[in-house]
C-alpha cells in the first residue's frame, strides 16, 4: 500500500488510520510524547531526526512541504542535543524534537524566498526571533516549507504547490501550506507558521491538524517576512493543542526587535492544558454557525460544542458583530500595507511578479487616503464590537470553512462565493486581532478533515489552549492520521 494516495479518487475506508497516537508509528506520535521518550533517554534526537530526514527523502517529493531540507544543519542540532541531554543539561520540552519553519523565517547562513523567485538568493544576517528562540529551545530545525508567493494566494515556479496527504485533488490551503502538509505527513513534530488573512487557520482545516493563531503581537515579527504588518500574525501548526502549547510557549513574549510585540511575558501555557472547562462561558451565535455553512460542518461544531458542555462548559447564545465588511475590508487594509512592504521590488521588477500579488499591490498602489481610513473605521468598530460580545463569554465556538474542503478544481475557479466562504470565519478575527484555535472534530464524506475553532480574548491564548485540551483528552479527531 502507497503511503499517501496521490491519484484523484477518494481514498478507501481502510486508508485512513485511526489508531491512537501511543500505538502510532514513531512520526506520527505527538511532540509531548517524543520529548518525554528523548529527556528519559529512550529515544535518541540524533537517531529519531536521521528518521525523519529519510521521511522527508521518501515522501516529499510527491508531497512538496519544503522549499528548503535543511539535512547537514539538522544533524548537527541533533547531536548537539544528544550531547548535552547526555550531560544533564536539558533545555525543556523541544530539546531534541525535530520542527520546521516556514520559509519566511529569516536563518541566518540559509535562504529566506517567501516563496519567491527574486528572494531565493537572499540570505539573513541573524534568525528571526521566533527561529532563535526554537533554537535557543534545543529544538532541532529539519527545513523550511513551502508557501505561496510572498505569503499571499498563489503557489509560484519554482515552488510546487504542496499535496493534501488526505488525497491528492483537495486543496492543501493557503500561504502556511507547506507547514500544515508537513505536520499532517509524519515529517515534522510541528511547524512554525503565519496567518494574515488565513493562513493559519485554513491549511489547518484542509489537513486536520491543530493550529494557534496568537494575538497580534504574542509572537514577535521580527526577522519575518512582511505581507501586511497590522495583519501577519505568527503562530504554530502540530498534531495537539498539548503539542501546540509548547511550540508558542517557547517563541511567545516580548522582543525589543519587534516595538509591537506586546509587552511583558506569556502565561504558562504548559500549565494552562490542566485548566478544564468547568464554567468555561462558550457564545454560539447561529448567524453563524449555521447559515450558509456546509451541514456536516455545522453539525460537527454543535456535537464539539457538546462535548465541551459535557466537560463542565456553559454554551449560550451571543450576537455576534455582522462580519460581512471584513471579507472583503480585507482585501484594502492588506493591499496597502503590502505595498509598502514590497516597495523596494515593486513596481521596479513587476514583470517578475505572478497575477494575484500583483493584482494586490496595484490595488495598494491605487487606493486614496480618504478609502483607506473608511476601512480603519470598519475595522475598528468590529474590533470593539467583538470585545464586548467576548466580555460576556469566555470564548466564542465557530467554523472555520463554509463548505467541505474544497477540491484543487474549485479553487481555480475563483469567484466571490468561494472568496466569502474562505474569508468569512478568518479575516475578521485578523482585523480584530483575537486569537483562535483550530481543532479537528470529524470527518467528511471523501474523508476531508472536518474542524472547528475557538476564538478567544487578546492575549488569552492560555484559556483557548485549556479548552483544547479539554476537547482533545475526551475525543480522537485529533489522532486520526493519513495512512503510514
Amino acid at each position: 500500500m502507497r503511503p499517501f494516495d496521490t491519484s484523484t479518487e477518494p481514498l478507501a475506508s481502510t486508508e485512513i488510520s485511526t489508531r491512537p497516537a501511543r500505538g502510532a508509528a514513531l512520526h506520527f506520535q505527538s511532540l509531548t510524547e517524543v520529548s518525554g521518550l528523548i529527556q528519559r533517554g529512550a529515544l535518541s534526537p540524533l537517531e529519531l531526526t536521521r528518521a525523519m530526514l529519510a521521511r522527508m527523502d521518501e515522501l516529499d517529493p510527491r508531497l512538496h512541504a519544503f522549499a528548503l531540507p535543511m539535512a547537514e544543519s539538522a544533524l548537527q542540532d541533533a547531536r548537539r542535543a544528544e550531547a548535552e541531554i547526555a550531560a544533564g543539561h536539558h533545555r525543556g520540552p523541544l530539546h531534541g524534537v525535530p520542527l520546521a519553519i516556514k520559509d519566511i523565517f529569516w536563518t541566518a547562513g540559509a535562504p529566506t524566498a517567501a516563496g519567491m523567485a527574486i528572494h531565493r538568493d537572499f540570505v539573513a544576517h541573524e534568525d528571526a526571533t521566533a527561529v532563535r528562540r526554537l533554537k535557543d529551545a534545543g529544538a532541532v530545525i529539519l527545513g523550511k516549507l513551502t508557501l505561496t508567493e510572498g505569503v499571499y494566494a498563489e503557489h509560484r515556479p519554482p515552488y510546487a504547490q504542496p499535496t493534501n496527504p488526505w488525497q491528492a485533488s483537495l486543496w492543501s490551503g493557503a500561504s502556511s501550506s507547506g507547514s500544515a502538509v508537513a505536520v499532517a505527513a509524519g515529517l515534522c513534530f510541528g511547524a512554525l507558521a503565519s496567518e494574515t488573512g488565513g493562513s493559519i487557520k485554513l491549511p489547518s482545516a484542509a489537513n486536520g491538524v491543530t493550529g494557534i493563531k496568537p494575538s497580534w503581537g504574542r509572537v514577535s515579527r521580527h526577522g519575518v517576512f512582511e505581507l501586511a504588518a497590522s495583519l501577519d500574525h505568527v503562530g504554530a501548526m502540530a498534531r495537539s493543542a498539548a503539542d501546540a502549547a509548547l511550540i508558542l510557549g517557547a517563541i511567545a513574549g516580548a522582543d525589543p526587535c519587534d516595538p509591537t510585540s506586546a509587552p511583558g511575558p506569556a502565561p504558562d501555557y504548559r500549565a494552562a492544558l490542566e485548566r478544564g472547562v468547568r464554567g468555561l462561558r462558550i457564545g454560539i451565535d447561529p448567524a453563524w454557525t449555521r447559515h450558509e455553512v456546509d451541514p456536516a460542518t455545522a453539525l460537527a461544531l454543535e456535537a464539539a460544542v457538546e462535548v465541551l458542555v459535557g466537560e463542565g462548559a456553559l454554551a449560550q447564545s451571543v450576537r455576534l458583530p455582522d462580519g460581512s465588511d471584513m471579507i472583503w475590508d480585507w482585501f484594502g487594509v492588506c493591499a496597502v500595507e503590502t505595498a509598502l512592504a514590497h516597495e523596494a521590488t515593486y513596481p521596479a521588477r513587476a514583470a517578475e511578479y505572478g497575477p494575484a500579488l500583483d493584482s494586490l499591490l496595484k490595488t495598494g498602489h491605487a487606493m486614496t487616503g480618504m478609502e483607506h481610513q473608511r476601512l480603519l473605521r470598519r475595522r475598528d468598530a468590529f474590533a470593539r464590537a467583538l470585545d464586548a460580545v467576548l466580555e460576556r463569554v469566555d470564548v466564542i465556538a465557530l467554523p472555520v470553512l463554509s463548505f467541505q474542503v474544497p477540491t484543487l478544481e474549485r479553487m481555480a475557479r475563483v469567484d466571490d462565493d468561494l472568496i466569502a466562504g474562505l474569508h468569512r470565519f478568518t479575516c475578521a478575527f485578523n482585523m480584530s486581532g483575537h486569537p483562535g484555535i483550530v481543532l479537528p472534530c470529524g470527518s467528511g464524506p471523501a474523508r476531508a478533515p472536518i474542524v472547528f475553532q475557538l476564538v478567544g480574548r487578546r492575549f488569552a491564548e492560555d484559556q483557548l489552549f485549556a479548552a483544547a485540551h479539554a476537547f482533545q483528552r475526551v475525543t480522537g479527531w485529533h489522532q486520526v492520521r493519513p495512512m503510514d
